[in-house]
């Protein structure tokens, strides 16, 4: 036996487990005292229910609240999206139980509760269902049944086959044709050819087969199944909804009519739209609670996707709303450079991708530099998760959260923010406050670039990160009275002494870099912790230089690198910086390893010789520095002429 026939028989009424008979058994009871009573108490009843169901679901209340802000945001305040989304919930209970009573009401009590409004009186034509009042009631009206009067539906089986059979025999009975969507096309594709109506639902998340188009101006994934079919059937397509308008009491809402064109794709998009215009008649009565606009997992970032996206005429990608990301960056400076061109990849995923930056207030003008980088929020040493927290709320909904570090305070900081999808490493028993986990890379072979962990992070959610250090960010040009060559020097290491050249050295190689390009300007860079090293190679230099250690801010940093034709350094934070604004490097090596953090990118120069006890890792040499003893000046002089040869 075939596993398709293997699935189908599994659906049948035989095959039903104890559980789901007794599931079938309690809402044929509730059906039986449903029967016993006017439409009217039903509606009330079902309303009381959604009410409760809004106080006790809290999940299912915050995800209507979520979808509302996407699709009404900039146009309802946040009191009347809670307003709506019990009004909504109500509305739901109410429609549900109808429902059922109105699958026992003979014909002519059904539609004297709808207001059918106009036919539609084509031969043929696809009417597309969203899950909107009761629209169950739709098997009842022969208002969207074509001239032949053939009704049909594509049809979802459920997973109870005790319930699956009780409900397709009392559709039938309505003169519904029902077509297992498990059986292909072709026979509703036949019946539309004959003369029929046929209905498809065009409105739930269709995961990766669908096609990305904006629903209310956000972006999600849509079947194209109706276009298809209208487009094979040559038959017109009309949007149908149910809207509530009184007191167990609606009304058939029939939009303008669509064309299938050749571009299934383009005919979703327009589809979209149609379905946007009929749920705006009656907000209240859509179906919130489920997730239309559902995060893909693990890759969200739409590029890689086959289907691709595609919008309705007259509208461009400036136009969708956006899809936030916020990005906990690492707290160390190096760390958070090395991060950078991952990030950056980041933006480039999607078009509709708008990223935060979540910092400390240390790193906050070094992010604000990078253009793909939409806003920065910073938080204090001393600020506590809860305090955090509450800074991200201030700053908006975000869709997701990515976490660079890997501590469990990071995770918590979005966890209790609310953040509806937290990704990250599993790191620091922090597993339980994610709900999509990068998986570690095995370690086998030569050490690895501590950036391509970012790199693993943004390739998993679906970034391209190839080439991305080819097109680094536009680098300022030097100011106009500056010299042709500037050569930065940072000769500080906050980690320690183990990771530092010698003073004498920098200012010799400084000297004889000057005297074969006597214009050559020397600036020295470094934090407060560098003033003393700063103050010593200068007075080695003769002054012949611009001591800026502990004087410039993180923006006045950037701006000073941004001018340098290179930057001579140890392995340092300002290192990874200036690699991350695409200037060239000369990075002198020690008690650390290059494989793991050389600084990202092309055109650097990486001064290391590797003694019997490196990489120690240590913040002070036990022994003699030999490992920076073996970097002599001459091969820094070489270097830093091989990098400035160009602009020399």
């Amino acid at each position: 036996m075939s596993k398709k026939k293997k699935k189908r028989s599994s659906s049948s009424p035989s095959s039903g487990s104890f559980g789901q008979r007794l599931v079938y058994l309690v809402y044929r009871g509730f059906e039986g005292v449903l029967a016993l009573l006017p439409i009217g108490l039903c509606f009330g009843l079902g309303m009381a229910a959604g009410r409760v169901a809004h106080l006790a679901l809290p999940k299912y209340r915050s995800l209507a609240r979520r979808n509302l802000r996407i699709a009404f945001d900039g146009e309802k305040s946040e009191a009347e999206i809670k307003a709506l989304t019990r009004k909504h919930f109500g509305r739901v209970g109410a429609n549900l139980v109808c429902s059922i009573k109105l699958g026992m009401m003979r014909q002519d009590k059904a539609l004297a509760r709808l207001d059918a409004g106009d036919s539609c009186n084509h031969e043929k034509f696809v009417y597309l269902i969203p899950h909107m009042g009761n629209w169950e009631i739709l098997t009842r009206t022969p208002a969207i049944a074509p001239a032949a009067g053939q009704r049909g539906s594509l049809y979802q089986p459920l997973a109870n086959p005790f319930l699956d059979a009780h409900i397709r025999k009392r559709r039938e009975s309505n003169g519904v044709k029902l077509f297992d969507r498990r059986d292909g096309f072709f026979a509703p594709i036949k019946w539309l050819g004959n003369g029929g109506g046929l209905g498809v639902l065009v409105d739930q998340h269709a995961g990766d087969k669908g096609i990305w188009a904006p629903f209310f101006g956000r972006l999600a994934s849509t079947t194209n199944l109706a276009a298809l079919i209208a487009r094979r059937a040559r038959a017109p397509m009309f949007p149908v909804g149910i809207v509530t308008t009184g007191w167990a009491r609606w009304k058939l809402v029939i939009g303008d009519e669509l064309t299938a064109g050749k571009d299934s794709e383009e005919t979703t998009a327009r589809m979209n739209v149609a379905m946007e215009k009929i749920i705006r008649q009656s907000p209240a009565d859509w179906f919130w609670v489920h997730n239309r606009w559902k995060t893909p997992n693990p890759a969200f970032l739409l590029s890689g996707y086959k289907r691709g996206i595609t919008l309705p005429p007259r509208m461009e990608t400036a136009d969708l709303k956006p899809f936030r990301m916020l990005v906990r960056s690492p707290n160390w400076l190096g760390d958070a450079c090395m991060a950078v061109p991952a990030v950056r990849a980041l933006k480039y995923g999607r078009p509709d991708m708008k990223i935060t930056v979540l910092c400390g207030a240390n790193l906050k003008e070094l992010w604000e530099t990078i253009p793909e980088v939409d806003a920065v929020i910073t938080r204090g040493k001393k600020d506590s998760p809860f305090r955090v927290a509450r800074t991200i709320k201030t700053a908006g909904h975000f869709d997701v959260a990515l976490l660079l570090p890997n501590s469990v305070r990071s995770a918590l900081e979005v966890w209790l923010a609310g953040v509806p999808k937290r990704i990250g490493y599993a790191g620091h028993s922090r597993k339980k406050l994610l709900n999509q986990i990068i998986p570690e890379k095995a370690v086998d072979g030569p050490p690895r670039h501590h950036a391509e962990r970012y790199f693993r992070m943004a390739t998993r959610i679906g970034a391209d990160v190839r080439g991305i250090f080819a097109d680094p960010p536009k680098r300022r040009q030097p100011w106009g009275h500056a010299p042709r060559l500037r050569l930065g020097i940072c000769a500080g290491a906050e980690y320690g002494p183990a990771k530092r050249w010698f003073p004498e050295r920098f200012a010799e190689t400084a000297k004889s870099v000057q005297a074969r390009s006597p214009e050559c300007e020397v600036i020295l860079l470094g934090g407060p912790k560098d003033v003393e090293v700063g103050a010593e190679i200068s007075k080695l230099l003769d002054e012949n230089c611009r001591n800026l250690c502990g004087k410039t801010t993180m923006k006045e940093l950037i701006d000073e690198l941004h001018g340098c034709t290179a930057l001579l350094t140890n392995d340092t934070g300002t290192m990874h910086l200036a690699a991350a604004l695409g200037v060239p490097t000369v990075s002198i090596f020690g008690s650390t390893e290059p494989a793991w953090t050389s600084p990202a990118g092309n055109n650097h120069h990486i001064l290391r010789h590797h003694v019997e006890c490196s990489p120690c890792f240590l913040r002070e040499c036990p022994m003699d520095l030999r490992c920076m003893e073996a970097v002599e000046v001459q091969e820094a002089v070489s270097a830093v002429m091989d990098t400035v040869a160009p602009a020399a």
